[in-house]
């Protein structure tokens, strides 16, 4: 399709012809326990379907897709209403039955008299399917920005690493969610996509094991003195150069930390992770999807490049594709794929 059709489509074709389930869906019957013999056919029919599909993390992909994010649709919050649907009609479309083999959920509610909506894919766990281990991303942007890096390449890498284990079997579930939201003004506020997805696993009971933020994770410099430190944090135990993803946690979630570091240090990939465990009484810390899971307790950790202490451009307008390090990206990603499949085969 030519990319500057992508919005028409979202607005007028995907309403009208993509089947997303509800609530009620094979998501929710999952978690609570319960087994309805035709939907586990049906599951299986579409874990073989999504196998065929299966495609390994590439340039190509993320490239394109934090393409369509930031130059087709642009800005996408509630003042920009239609951009924000159209952002969750397109993840709908390209996890979904036809691109990916999933069956995608949509969490819906209202704010401000609009609905908003998650995006909730589900890859069924084998041996360990109640333990579930979430991805997400929000994709939101701040007012005035068109969002490449923040969080186009986290809504990349989420779809990107769906698409590399689609069909696949993991011991525990994985959960793929593209939270609305998680920007000012409702960044920790109940209206956040995140927290509202939280609070739902929260009270259906639901045994997550560890919750993977994606979180501005395109930018990689090897400037000298590129690398910014945050208040609080011993300037000897961060880096000086920007050229490493930062993988950071609440002392609760260091147990999921020390995993998650060595499922990336296990692809050798050629980008580094630091993993690190620091209180959240430090700015950035939380300052992201995250956050909501550490206040349902459950463990989580954010993946970034560190955004404001690093990248120039953070919510500014000029936070356009043509400033993502594609190359290192593309390595990143891959990474996070091990470090997603570590932490669901344990």
């Amino acid at each position: 399709m030519n990319q500057g059709k992508v919005i028409r489509f979202c607005l007028v074709a995907l309403p009208t012809g993509l089947l997303v389930m509800g609530a009620a869906s094979v998501m929710v019957t999952h978690l609570i326990g319960g087994k309805d013999p035709d939907v586990e056919e049906a599951e299986q029919k579409r874990q073989q379907a999504a196998r065929i599909m299966r495609k390994e993390v590439n340039r190509e992909d993320l490239e394109r897709y934090v393409g369509v994010l930031a130059n087709d649709i642009g800005e996408r919050n509630l003042d920009n209403y239609k951009s924000l649907r159209a952002a969750a009609f397109w993840i709908e479309s390209t996890m979904g039955p036809s691109n990916m083999g999933y069956a995608v959920d949509r969490q819906a509610y209202e704010v401000e008299g609009q609905e908003v909506w998650n995006v909730v894919a589900e890859l069924k766990g084998l041996e360990r399917p109640d333990e579930i281990i979430v991805v997400g991303a929000h994709y939101d942007t701040v007012p005035g920005s068109p969002g490449a890096n923040d969080n186009g390449t986290g809504v990349a890498a989420l779809l990107s690493i769906a698409n590399a284990l689609a069909g696949s079997q993991p011991s525990r579930t994985i959960l793929f969610a593209a939270f609305v939201n998680e920007e000012a003004p409702h960044f920790q506020t109940e209206t956040m996509g995140s927290l509202v997805f939280a609070d739902w696993l929260r009270q259906k009971g639901a045994n997550v094991k560890g919750m993977i933020s994606l979180e501005t994770i395109g930018y990689y410099t090897d400037s000298p003195g590129s690398q910014k430190v945050p208040d609080g944090v011993p300037p000897e135990d961060f880096p000086e150069v920007g050229n490493f993803l930062a993988l950071v946690g609440n002392p609760k979630s260091g147990e999921l930390v020390e995993s998650a570091g060595k499922g990336y240090e296990s692809a050798g990939v050629g980008v580094s992770a630091l993993p690190v465990v620091l209180p959240e009484s430090i700015d950035g810390v939380g300052w992201s999807d995250h956050w909501s899971f550490w206040k349902e307790g459950y463990p989580a950790l954010m993946a970034t490049d560190t955004a404001p202490f690093r990248y120039p451009h953070y919510h500014l307008s000029t936070d356009t594709p043509d400033q993502i390090d594609f190359d290192r990206f593309t390595e990143v990603v891959r990474g996070l794929q091990s470090t997603v499949e570590t932490l669901a085969n344990p």
